[in-house]
């Protein structure tokens, strides 16, 4: 029976009988199912006493042997064969037996009507997280990175338990399975190896998983992601009713970020160049740096996922947004990474930020921001995916962003805590916050074991450090500082040490080149103003810059006179501006300057309390005249003076 062809009978293919009325109209099909198993079925995909379409690949004197896929065959004895066969005829057959050694015993059928019904693969899954090397696995999951590497293409794949490097081989520098792309649904067979300390997944098998499937795997791998990337379930440090619907709104940022690493896309973080920018990004960087390092089985993930560089504008400049979105397409481009989120910490809330944010609605990157200064909602939040900001919940610049990051840090990663007690302080102290709670932030850091002088040194070390990195990360050196990661406690002590002292010299020596070239009017409101020009009396090119100086100086008359005092230091085309117990304005001094001198291209904004100004050279005298006149109407509010008695 050489042409046997008893498997293309029944509905099989195009040889379907019509149904009959009753089957037409929906009645039950109660004709038997014959399965066609795909090429990688194995057993597990296979049931006793269940039908299947076979074909012969051995005829011996006591059967024939058939395969039912290219993983699963067994033998159909001659005592259950319905006739001969040759090799390559196909048969219907019924799985009868599982032996004991595995081997597969099969009856021949001999079926008139029937109906096939095709199976897919469902090799048994394996979680990430909990691989060992030897392990012989199959993976379900999104290709969330695939690197060309001078031998083996590097595909990183991400279930909801972590991520996983698996290395595919083609020929050396020659992609392999140049279908898949980052971003499908995949199940990845192979066998666990450790390469370079790290778990790699050799692969045998790399497959795209076909729409329906993926659909299906792609809601099981969301849902899963959505359920790890809850935040943890801690309380602020302090109790402070001001500060509740802030951390409701920070735990809705730490799921994003949390999902944000589950799901293998790396992070940039820009914050400003300052103590409080220093001392939210510091903790963040920590805290999800330790979740990069628990969701990758790569030891290295961290370095390459996680990037933290300072801004020295308190907004986003074209010129920080080019550099990063080059940085982001190139790492795209060279290493199949996914384009990055972009965390925005203690600048990204007004409306300069808005032309960087817009140059990158071009391309596929999330934005988040935590910010203290006065925002402007309706010009950035239809470009956020997130918007932290106190002054969206009736509170000002006194809620720092280093306070409001360091309890992002711990819901991303609360066992960091210990670390992190002092640092709210440090912040607050050095953005000179006159928060109800910043009693109670110094009490905490008291009991970590530093007392209120040695968080103004940390703050002005922090300081010191960020005029000299300048646009460089200085990760080391900045949390040995901040004694945030620091291996070696004396190390931070005596870094504190040196830098803060060397901070003290340098300012010391810039006041003393300012002091007989400070001008002073008394307002009408009763508040002293001091203005002098930085250009012309300040040292140039070293510390302190020119924002340091002004805050210094005006620290300085704060002292002497115990008065309202206001403070601008000036150059060729910009000014910083200090108060202490005067109510300015700033962001909306701007607008009003811009409409009344659209010609001298006024730009900046700040808080309550601090702001920077830019504009054209050639229109300085008239933008700061008219500024003054503004200032001279300011309110005067005790509650923003540096010596007001805080009610507790």
């Amino acid at each position: 029976m050489s042409e046997k062809s008893a498997g293309d009978s029944g509905t099989r293919g195009d040889s379907s009988p019509e149904p009959d009325a009753d089957t037409a109209k929906g009645a039950a099909d109660d004709r038997p199912t014959v399965y066609d198993l795909a090429p990688d079925c194995t057993l597990e995909d296979a049931e006793v006493d269940a039908l299947y379409h076979a074909e012969v690949n051995g005829v011996v004197d006591y059967g024939v042997f058939v395969d039912v896929s290219d993983a699963l065959s067994g033998l159909v004895h001659e005592s259950n064969l319905d006739g001969d066969y040759d090799v390559g005829d196909r048969l219907i057959t019924r799985l009868t037996e599982v032996k004991e050694n595995g081997d597969v015993a099969f009856d021949d059928e001999a079926l008139d009507d029937y109906r096939t019904e095709t199976v897919a693969h469902e090799p048994t899954l394996s979680r990430v997280r909990g691989l060992s090397p030897g392990d012989e696995v199959t993976v379900e999951g999104e290709v969330v990175q695939a690197k060309q590497t001078g031998g083996p293409t590097i595909f990183a794949v991400a279930d909801a338990s972590g991520v996983v490097s698996c290395a595919a081989f083609e020929e050396a520098g020659v992609r392999a399975y140049p279908d898949i792309s980052v971003g499908d649904m995949v199940h990845v067979s192979g066998v666990v190896e450790t390469r370079e300390n790290a778990l790699q997944l050799e692969v045998d098998a790399l497959k795209r998983l076909p729409d329906a499937r993926a659909a299906e795997a792609r809601e099981r791998f969301e849902a899963a992601l959505d359920e790890r990337a809850a935040p943890a379930d801690v309380e602020p440090l302090v109790e402070w009713a001001a500060f509740e619907p802030i951390h409701q709104d920070l735990r809705e940022l730490a799921r994003v970020l949390r999902r944000t690493v589950l799901a293998g896309r790396p992070i940039r973080v820009r914050h400003h160049a300052d103590g409080d920018g220093m001392c939210a990004a510091i903790p963040v960087q920590l805290a999800l740096e330790n979740f990069v390092q628990e969701v990758h089985e790569d030891p290295d993930a961290a370095r390459h996922l996680f990037k933290r560089l300072p801004s020295k504008a308190p907004y986003y400049e074209m010129e920080d947004v080019t550099r990063d979105l080059n940085f982001a397409l190139e790492g795209r481009a060279r290493h199949g990474q996914k384009l990055p989120f972009l965390l925005m910490l203690d600048n990204g809330s007004t409306e300069e930020d808005v032309p960087a944010y817009e140059n990158l609605t071009h391309y596929d990157i999330p934005i988040a921001a935590v910010d203290h200064h006065h925002p402007d909602p309706e010009a950035v939040e239809p470009l956020l995916d997130a918007h932290v900001n106190p002054y969206l919940h009736g509170e000002d610049y006194r809620v720092t962003t280093g306070m409001m990051c360091v309890e992002l840090a711990r819901l991303i990663d609360p066992s960091i805590t210990g670390e992190l007690e002092h640092v709210p302080a440090v912040a607050g102290l050095s953005d000179r916050s006159k928060a109800e709670a910043m009693d109670d932030y110094v009490a905490l850091a008291e009991g970590a074991g530093y007392d209120e002088s040695d968080l103004l040194d940390i703050g002005e070390a922090l300081d010191y450090a960020a005029h000299w990195l300048r646009y460089s990360e200085g990760k080391t050196l900045v949390n040995d500082a901040l004694n945030v990661g620091c291996e070696d406690e004396e190390r931070h002590e005596e870094l504190v040490e040196f830098l803060s002292e060397r901070a003290e010299r340098d300012v010391d020596r810039q006041l003393d080149a300012l002091d007989d070239h400070v001008e002073h009017e008394r307002l009408a409101s009763g508040a002293h103003l001091y203005r002098v020009d930085l250009d012309e009396y300040a040292h140039r090119f070293t510390y302190p810059a020119p924002g340091k100086t002004t805050g210094e100086l005006h620290d300085t008359r704060v002292k002497e006179t115990g008065d309202p005092v206001i403070t601008i230091g000036y150059g060729p085309d910009f000014c910083v501006l200090r108060s202490d117990g005067v109510r300015l304005d700033i962001p909306n001094m701007v607008t009003e300057l811009n409409g009344e001198l659209p010609e001298a291209g006024v730009s900046g904004g700040g808080h309550l309390v601090v702001g920077s100004i830019k504009f054209v050279k050639g229109r300085r005298s008239a933008v700061i005249e008219t500024l003054i006149e503004k200032m001279a109407e300011a309110e005067i509010d005790e509650a923003l003076s540096s010596t007001a008695v805080i009610d507790d």
